[in-house]
């Protein structure tokens, strides 16, 4: 998008690319954007923001995403991830493109998910046969208490970025790296 004299102007980009999540009633759990630059990558995360409530999470049997079990990175539809170029997730290399962020938490280890099928809801009809690719990451289990769920990210340097999963005590960092650097 350009104004009259052809200078780019805000929203141009992935940004307006990324599929909507438009909602007609507000959310228990709101949706939320994310966004950095990556090297020239623009990266944007949309999900919903789930609160704990009191409840358990991450453990096995737990009522909000437990221990080993497929989960939507968030609330309602599937968190999403955009990438404008390619990039490197997590060690691995991810062509540019929109991809459902799911993942499996575990105690020492979490595995999580960069899947080909953006827009579903929930994990009701994830397929693992669909994952662009797997990475592993090693939870902090004493961060400061989010009540909320969150992603942010931290570590932003010219060419890499750390996308981290926060809820309750609980993060999760994976790295981001500009394709090349």
């Amino acid at each position: 998008m350009t104004d009259e004299m052809g200078a780019d102007m805000p929203g141009d980009g992935v940004f307006m690319d990324a599929p909507p999540r438009a909602s007609d009633e507000a959310r228990p759990s709101p949706n939320a954007y994310v966004g950095t630059t990556v090297g020239t990558t623009d990266v944007l995360v949309q999900y919903g923001r789930p609160s704990l409530r009191g409840r358990a999470y991450f453990t096995d049997g737990a009522e909000l995403a437990p221990a080993g079990e497929v989960w939507r990175t968030g609330a309602n539809e599937a968190a999403t991830v955009t990438f404008s170029d390619a990039v490197t997730f997590g060690g691995e290399d991810v062509p540019a493109g929109t991809y459902a962020l799911f993942a499996i938490p575990g105690d020492g280890e979490w595995t999580v998910i960069l899947n080909d099928v953006a827009e579903q809801w929930g994990a009701f009809r994830y397929d693992e046969a669909e994952d662009r690719v797997r990475v592993m990451a090693e939870p902090v289990t004493d961060a400061p208490m989010q009540e909320q769920f969150e992603i942010r990210f931290e570590d932003v340097s010219e060419d890499a970025a750390t996308m981290v999963l926060h809820w309750g005590t609980v993060g999760v960092p994976v790295q981001i790296t500009a394709a090349g650097a």
